[in-house]
C-alpha cells in the first residue's frame, strides 16, 4: 500500500504557539500529541465528514478515534446538523428552562433501564462527579470504590500520579480494585463497608465481565447499603440504545451518559431511581449555566431518533466484529498472537500488546499507530467505529493494517524498534 505524501508543517507550527499560551497545549489529554506519535501523526484536525477527517495541512484520514468516541453517527451527520441549525435560529441558551429538556428526559426514561429521574450537565466528568455527590448525599457516607477512569475531578484522580492540588485526605476514601476481581471488591467492603457510599464502574472496559461479576458487585454494594453507579459515558448508546446495562441486563442505581449521547455536542446526564433523587434534591447543589444549553438537547434528540430508525447499534456491532476478526487473523497469519491482539467487544476495541525482549508494549503500540497514519488511517488509543464507516473504509483499513503488521514483524525480528519508529513514542496518560 502506498505511503501518503504528507506535510505536518502547519500542525507543528500551531503546536509551538499552543504550548506557549495553553497549559499542556490541549484541553483534553486524549487529543494531545503525547498519545499520538509526535513527528508522524498530525496534531491539529480542521474538519470532518462522515468517518473522514482532514488535518490543517490538508491530508485526509479515515478516523477511528471519532472525537474520543463521541461521534457515533459520524462527523457533520445531516440529521444532527439540521437539528442544531434549526435550534440555533431560536437560541442557544435562555434565562429560563427550555422544553427540549423535558423532551430529552422523557426519551431517556423510555430507553435506559436505570433512568427514572435525571440531571443534565455538559461533560462526562461533570456527570460522574454529580453521581458521586448524589450517592454521598443519599447514603451519608464518603467512601467511593472506582474503576479505571471516570474523568478529571478530585475524587477520581486523588490516588493517581496526577494528584497535585488535591487534598491528601481524599486518597484515604477512594479505592481502586481490579475489574473482574470480586474478591478485591469484597475485601474493601469487609474492611470499609460502613463508609462506602457507592461503587462507580464502567460495566465493561476492554475485558468482558465474567462469572456474573457485575451482578456480584451489585449484590455486594447493596449488602453493605451502598449504591451501584454505571459510568456509561463511553459505553452508552454504543453497546445498546439503553447502554451496556441493557446489553448485560444489569440495572444499576444510577448511571452516567455523555460522549455519544448527542453525536459530539457537549451534553451529559446522570440518571437513576426516583427515590434517590427525591431524597437529596432539597439539600444538594448541582447547578450549571450551560447545563440547559439547547443545541446539545436538540442534537441528542435527533441522535436518538437516528439510532432507533436506522438500527445504528446493530451496524456498530457488525463492523466492529468484522474489524476485530480480520485484525486478529492478520496477526495470527504473521505468528504474532503472543505479542498483540485486538480485544474488547465490537463497539469499543483496543489493540493490546506485550513487551518482547527490549521492545516495550507502548513502543509496539506506537509503531502500529505510526504505520497506520502514514497510510491514511488515524488510530488513537481506543478504536471506535461509527455508522459512517463504509465498506471502502474497511477495505483500506485492512490493507493498511496488513502492511503495518509486516513492519512490526520486521522490527521484532530485528529486536530494534528505534530503527522503525520515526517519531516520539506514545506517552500513556494514566
Amino acid at each position: 500500500m502506498e505511503i501518503l505524501k504528507r506535510n505536518l508543517g502547519q500542525s507543528n507550527r500551531l503546536w509551538e504557539q499552543a504550548i506557549k499560551v495553553i497549559m499542556d497545549g490541549t484541553q483534553l489529554y486524549s487529543k494531545g500529541p503525547k498519545i499520538n506519535v509526535k513527528g508522524v501523526s498530525p496534531i491539529y484536525l480542521k474538519r470532518g465528514k462522515g468517518s473522514h477527517v482532514w488535518d490543517v495541512d490538508g491530508s485526509e484520514y479515515i478516523d477511528y478515534g471519532m472525537a474520543v468516541g463521541s461521534m457515533l453517527l459520524g462527523y457533520c451527520y445531516p440529521a444532527i446538523d439540521d437539528a442544531i441549525n434549526k435550534q440555533l435560529k431560536d437560541g442557544t441558551n435562555f434565562s429560563l428552562v427550555h422544553p427540549l429538556e423535558v423532551e430529552l428526559a422523557n426519551l431517556l426514561v423510555d430507553i435506559i433501564p436505570s433512568a427514572e429521574k435525571m440531571r443534565f450537565l455538559n461533560t462526562g466528568s461533570e456527570a460522574t462527579t454529580a453521581a458521586v455527590r448524589i450517592a454521598r448525599a443519599y447514603t451519608g457516607r464518603e467512601g467511593i470504590i472506582r474503576s479505571y477512569y471516570h474523568g478529571w475531578h478530585d475524587w477520581c484522580v486523588a490516588n493517581t500520579d496526577y494528584n497535585a492540588g488535591i487534598p491528601k485526605s481524599l486518597r484515604e476514601i477512594v479505592y481502586y480494585p481490579e475489574f473482574n476481581d470480586v474478591a478485591g471488591y469484597k475485601k474493601i467492603f469487609e474492611e470499609h463497608g460502613e463508609d462506602i457510599a457507592a461503587v462507580i464502574m464502567e460495566p465493561i472496559e476492554f475485558t468482558k465481565p465474567n462469572d456474573n461479576f457485575l451482578s456480584n458487585v451489585k449484590d455486594l454494594a447493596h449488602k453493605y447499603g451502598s449504591l451501584l453507579i454505571f459510568d456509561e459515558v463511553s459505553t452508552g448508546f454504543r453497546f445498546d440504545l439503553g447502554g451496556a446495562q441493557k446489553y448485560f441486563n444489569i440495572t444499576p442505581d444510577m448511571s452516567t451518559f455523555g460522549k455519544a449521547i448527542a453525536n459530539g455536542m457537549p451534553i451529559s446526564a446522570v440518571v437513576g431511581r426516583d427515590e434517590i433523587f427525591d431524597n437529596v434534591q432539597d439539600n444538594i447543589f448541582i447547578s450549571s449555566t450551560f447545563g440547559g444549553a439547547t443545541l446539545g438537547f436538540a442534537a441528542a434528540i435527533a441522535n436518538i431518533n437516528e439510532i432507533q430508525e436506522n438500527n445504528v447499534v446493530k451496524y456498530i456491532w457488525k463492523i466492529g466484529d468484522k474489524l476485530k476478526t480480520i485484525f486478529n487473523e492478520i496477526i495470527g497469519e504473521n505468528e504474532l498472537t503472543d505479542t498483540m491482539k485486538c480485544i474488547g467487544l465490537p463497539p469499543r476495541l483496543n489493540l493490546s500488546f506485550k513487551p518482547v525482549n527490549q521492545i516495550s508494549d507502548v513502543e509496539l503500540k506506537s509503531l502500529v499507530m505510526q504505520e497506520m497514519v502514514k497510510r491514511g488511517v488515524l488510530f488513537t488509543w481506543t478504536i471506535f467505529t461509527s455508522f459512517s464507516h463504509s465498506d471502502e473504509d474497511f477495505d483500506i483499513t485492512i490493507e493498511a493494517f496488513s502492511d503495518t503488521i509486516n513492519v512490526c514483524k520486521k522490527a521484532l525480528n530485528d529486536n530494534n524498534i528505534s530503527k522503525y519508529l520515526e517519531g516520539e513514542p506514545v506517552v500513556p496518560i494514566l
